[in-house]
């Protein structure tokens, strides 16, 4: 990719091509094109001689919250049974978010017990239904944070399922038009998705730090997109941990002039590591009034609510900030010092399925992999409480091969 093609602003879509043709032909484009796309599909075709691939219904290995204090244990959950465009994927990495712990906590609602989330998810394809265009077995999926949507209104055909008008299916907690009940996520060994909603994952990637691509990373790049961040502009990240530390990866692959705000010491120079030009704790009282109508855009991460104004206040003129982390009532914005910036505070979540497999192709193409530590199945309650605690570096990723 040369310099001046990798500048310009993301596009959702091709010109005259629906997210569907783009997706499709970027599948069938990648796998004629790379030698170890070749030998996924000469394993394919070694596992097909065998026999069909099992689309029959089944019950998984799983594993859920059965409480609000995030007690995990081993249980089973039905997948259904394929349909003609459905992919069958074997779960070999799901990462835990925040996502996952608000969800549990009740943070947004309460939660429906037992609960198994798990919406950063690659694995296996192991088969395919009879219409399905997209993969053949042996290939590399993943899964993100929806797995369905009505496909018809206005906002899912401008590719923006996640903000489906008649309601998204996201990938658990969410209700199951199949099955009834609630959908279940990645905490577990096998998951059945319309093709529609699955993503190609490239070959050579690491597919372990790819997985956080498929919620932190989306969220982190769809800003960054949406508000085209340019070449040599300021860019502050407020908080580094799951999401953060892709946010500074993006920006600075992007060419941006990267500033992290961060409350642990020990972070500041892995700042600096993942591309930032800058890095400052909040307490620094000296650094951070350095800091005022300095920004072209900013990016808060912090999953809990917390005082903005000093932040708005590092804007210039007609910036923005953009909340992705704190998904609660918003504290200590002042109107009057925002009036007189003119300065936006603006919220932003997930992305659509063009512009998350858009993200994992900018990872591939820039060597962007999330940071993360390989855990178990049986380590997911103390890798959450972990994570709330501020200890992860910075993404756990469960091994799903491991159970």
């Amino acid at each position: 990719m040369c310099k001046s093609c990798d500048q310009k602003s993301e596009r959702l879509t091709r010109d005259g091509k629906s997210r569907r043709d783009f997706l499709r032909s970027g599948t069938i484009a990648a796998a004629a094109a790379t030698p170890l796309a070749a030998s996924v599909m000469n394993g394919s075709a070694s596992a097909q001689t065998s026999g069909p691939a099992d689309l029959s219904a089944s019950n998984v290995q799983a594993w859920a919250a059965f409480d609000e204090n995030g007690s995990f244990a081993p249980h089973t959950i039905p997948r259904r049974a394929a349909g003609a465009k459905d992919v069958v994927i074997d779960i070999m990495y799901s990462s835990i978010c925040h996502s996952d712990i608000h969800t549990y906590k009740g943070d947004w609602g309460p939660a429906n017990f037992p609960l198994v989330p798990g919406h950063e998810i690659v694995g296996r394809v192991v088969g395919v239904g009879a219409d399905v265009v997209k993969f053949r077995e042996g290939d590399i999926a993943g899964v993100g944070t929806i797995v369905d949507s009505c496909g018809e209104c206005m906002n899912c055909k401008a590719d923006r399922e996640q903000n489906c008008l008649n309601g998204t299916t996201f990938t658990y907690g969410s209700p199951d038009k199949h099955l009834g009940g609630v959908t279940y996520g990645g905490y577990s060994k096998k998951i059945v998705v319309d093709e529609d909603y699955v993503l190609r994952i490239p070959p050579g990637m690491d597919l372990a730090g790819v997985a956080p691509m498929l919620c932190a990373g989306i969220t982190t790049f769809s800003p960054i997109v949406h508000w085209d961040l340019k070449p040599g502009e300021r860019f502050g990240v407020i908080g580094m941990g799951g999401l953060g530390h892709l946010a500074v990866k993006f920006a600075a692959a992007k060419g941006a002039e990267v500033v992290v705000f961060t409350t642990s010491e020990d972070k500041l120079e892995d700042a600096k590591a993942f591309g930032a030009k800058e890095a400052y704790l909040w307490s620094d009282e000296q650094a951070m009034a350095s800091q005022m109508a300095s920004f072209d855009l900013m990016l808060a991460t912090v999953p809990v609510a917390f005082q903005m104004q000093q932040f708005l206040s590092m804007l210039k003129l007609d910036k923005t900030l953009v909340n992705v982390g704190a998904l609660f009532p918003i504290e200590g914005a002042h109107g009057m010092m925002m009036g007189f910036g003119r300065q936006s505070l603006a919220g932003s979540m997930t992305g659509g399925i063009a512009e998350t497999q858009r993200v994992i192709d900018f990872a591939e193409r820039h060597g962007i992999s999330a940071e993360y530590e390989l855990i178990t199945p049986d380590q997911i309650g103390e890798a959450c409480k972990k994570v709330v605690n501020k200890q992860a570096r910075y993404r756990y990723v469960i091994d799903m091969t491991s159970a």
